[in-house]
């Protein structure tokens, strides 16, 4: 009883990573559960009895690709939370940009497929296992902001840092997978130049973000 156990759960854990590939690649409309049960070495009868239907496959794939990630490369980039706030900053953006350039964070793929061919399917599980991040970052930027700054001011900050980190490397990550010979490089240069990058981040920032807290500061004064 206990050994079918552990094949049920194997023969899920392959499912979902097949399925992660396969909708990486062609999205929920291109994909197929015949293609993805082929890809887990598994069966129809076991994708419908593990997750019901194509939909549910679809969620619960982009859950465990966003789940792997995380594991792979924690929110806090493993600066403890009493480092100096410069340097919970420089870990939280290092890990987001590690994460955008790994090839295997399957669940950014997905999310771009899911953004040119919508189906509305992901958007609760997104923002479900997102917020914790976003929060987390937004705390450092609250702290960097002082306690006078509105909420607006730290969205508006927020908005800057995603968009330096998401804007230039997904357009390098999409670049990347559409060659395969880029992916059989032995070397990645722009993963080896990803600290610097994220230190130049880090500094516009700062910069940001100090001439916003001296501007709220200044307002406050008068």
């Amino acid at each position: 009883m206990r050994k079918a156990r552990i094949d049920g759960q194997e023969t899920r854990r392959q499912l979902l990573l097949a399925a992660g590939e396969v909708f990486a690649v062609k999205g929920f409309r291109g994909a197929t559960i015949a293609e993805i049960c082929r890809k887990a070495g598994a069966n129809a009868a076991a994708a419908n009895y593990h997750f019901g239907s194509k939909e549910a496959l679809y969620v619960e794939s982009w859950r465990f690709a966003f789940r792997r990630s995380v594991r792979a490369y924690p929110p806090d980039g493993g600066v403890p939370d009493h480092a100096p706030v410069e340097e919970r900053l420089r870990g939280r953006i290092l890990a987001i940009m590690r994460r955008i350039l790994d090839p295997g964070s399957h669940e950014l793929d997905i999310v771009y497929k899911e953004m040119a061919n919508p189906t509305g399917l992901l958007a609760g599980v997104i923002q479900e296992a997102l917020e914790p991040i976003a929060q987390g970052l937004a705390v450092i930027i609250g702290e960097l902001l002082g306690p006078e700054a509105a909420q607006q001011d730290a969205k508006l900050c927020l908005m800057s840092i995603r968009a330096q980190c998401f804007g230039p490397l997904m357009r390098e990550r999409r670049r990347k997978l559409a060659s395969a010979r880029a992916l059989l490089q032995d070397q990645d240069p722009v993963m080896e130049e990803v600290e610097t990058l994220a230190d130049h981040v880090v500094r516009f920032s700062l910069a940001g973000i100090r001439a916003v807290r001296r501007q709220i500061e200044a307002e406050i004064e008068n």
